[in-house]
C-alpha cells in the first residue's frame, strides 16, 4: 500500500484525499488543516487523521477535534505527499519534504522551476516516473493537454489559441486574468507536450462558481470532418463529449447533470466538450469545453502518485483510476 499524506485540506484536497482512500493500492496517512472549522470536521467525520501546522495546536484545543500530530509528523508518516496548499506554499514546503525525504505532488500553482517535471496522465505520464518532485498544471491546462494531445498524435498541432473564461465569483467583476497575453496556461501546456506549435492563451474571470469555459482554435496538420474529431475526443476516456439532445449548453446544467448521476461533490473529472461546437473550416478545429475546476486534476493527482513511486505504467494506473472514480460512466 502507498501510504499519502494529503498537505492541505480545501477545495482540491479534500477531493484527492477522498479519492486516495477509495483507490485499492493506497492508503491516506492523513490531512493537514490549518483551522477547526466545518471543513475539518467534516473530515474528521470521514475518519480522517489531522495534522495541523507547527505553532496551531492551541487553536483546536477547545474544539473538541482531535490533533494526531503537526505536518512533519504526517510527512513522515507518508511515502509520498500531495501538496494541495495555497499557490506559492508548496515551494515553501519543499526543503521540509526534502529533509523528510519524502517525494511531494505539487500543483499548478507553483512554479514549474519548483519540480522536476510538470504532468497530464494522457499525455506524458513517463515523465513522472522516479520522481521526487512533480506538479500538476492547472485544471485548465489539464483540460487543455488531454484535448491537444490525441489532436496532437493524429493530426499534429500546429498552432493554437484559446480565450479561457475562468471562474472568479458570484460577486467578483469580469476583468482579464492576467492583463498581458500569453497567459500562462499555453506555456505550461507546452511544459508537458514540447513539440506541439505555438500555444496562445488569453485569460479573463467572470462572476461564476465551479466551471471555467473555453473557446479553442487549433490549426492542425491535417484536415479531418468534425465528425472524425468528434469520435476522436470521444474515444478518450477523459473526455466527455455532450450529446447536443440533451439541451445543455452551460456549467449550472453541468452541476445538475452531475448530481443527477451520482457524482460525489458535483465532480466532473472530465473534460466536457459540447458537441454541437465542434467545428472544422480545412484544418482550423474550433470548438467549446467546460473544465470543473475542483475536480479535473483529482484522477491525475491519483496517477501521478504512482507515476511517481514506479508502482504502475500509463495504461495499468489510468485504467485503474478511472474504474475507481467511475470516469468513463456518463
Amino acid at each position: 500500500m502507498i501510504h499519502v499524506g494529503v498537505n492541505g485540506y480545501g477545495t482540491i484536497g479534500k477531493r484527492v484525499a477522498d479519492a486516495v482512500e477509495m483507490m485499492p493500492d493506497m492508503k491516506l496517512s492523513g490531512v493537514s488543516k490549518a483551522s477547526p472549522n466545518h471543513t475539518a470536521d467534516a473530515a474528521a467525520d470521514r475518519g480522517y487523521d489531522i495534522y495541523v501546522p507547527e505553532g496551531r495546536h492551541d487553536r483546536w484545543a477547545d474544539t473538541g477535534m482531535t490533533v494526531a500530530g503537526d505536518v512533519h509528523d504526517l510527512i513522515e508518516v507518508s511515502d509520498i505527499v500531495a501538496d494541495t496548499t495555497p499557490p506559492g506554499m508548496g515551494e515553501e514546503y519543499r526543503p521540509i519534504y526534502e529533509e523528510h525525504d519524502t517525494p511531494a505532488l505539487l500543483q499548478g500553482g507553483e512554479s514549474a522551476d519548483a519540480v522536476e517535471a510538470s504532468f497530464t496522465a494522457r499525455a506524458n505520464y513517463s515523465e513522472a516516473t522516479n520522481k521526487d518532485y512533480v506538479r500538476i498544471v492547472s485544471c485548465n491546462t489539464t483540460g487543455l493537454n488531454r484535448m491537444f494531445a490525441p489532436l496532437h498524435e493524429e493530426y499534429g498541432v500546429e498552432r493554437a489559441s484559446a480565450t479561457l473564461v475562468r471562474c472568479r465569483g458570484e460577486h467578483a467583476v469580469t476583468s482579464a486574468d492576467p492583463m498581458t497575453i500569453p497567459s500562462y496556461h499555453g506555456i505550461d501546456a507546452r511544459e508537458v507536450i514540447p513539440d506541439m506549435g505555438t500555444i496562445t492563451t488569453m485569460g479573463m474571470k467572470v462572476p461564476s462558481v465551479r466551471h471555467h469555459f473555453h473557446g479553442i482554435n487549433v490549426t492542425l496538420g491535417a484536415e479531418p470532418t468534425a465528425t472524425e474529431i468528434r469520435d476522436l475526443l470521444a474515444s478518450e476516456s477523459r473526455i466527455h463529449v455532450i450529446d447536443g439532445d440533451l439541451g445543455i449548453d452551460s456549467g449550472w446544467e453541468l452541476q445538475e447533470f452531475a448530481l443527477d448521476r451520482g457524482r460525489d461533490r458535483m465532480n466532473l473529472y472530465e473534460n466536457q466538450i459540447f458537441e454541437e461546437s465542434i467545428t472544422m473550416d480545412n484544418n482550423q478545429l474550433h470548438l467549446f469545453q467546460c473544465i470543473h475546476r475542483e475536480s479535473d486534476v483529482v484522477p491525475e493527482s491519483i496517477d501521478a502518485i504512482r507515476a511517481m513511486l514506479g508502482d504502475a505504467d500509463a495504461v495499468e494506473s489510468i485504467e485503474l483510476t478511472n474504474d475507481v472514480l467511475g470516469i468513463g460512466d456518463i
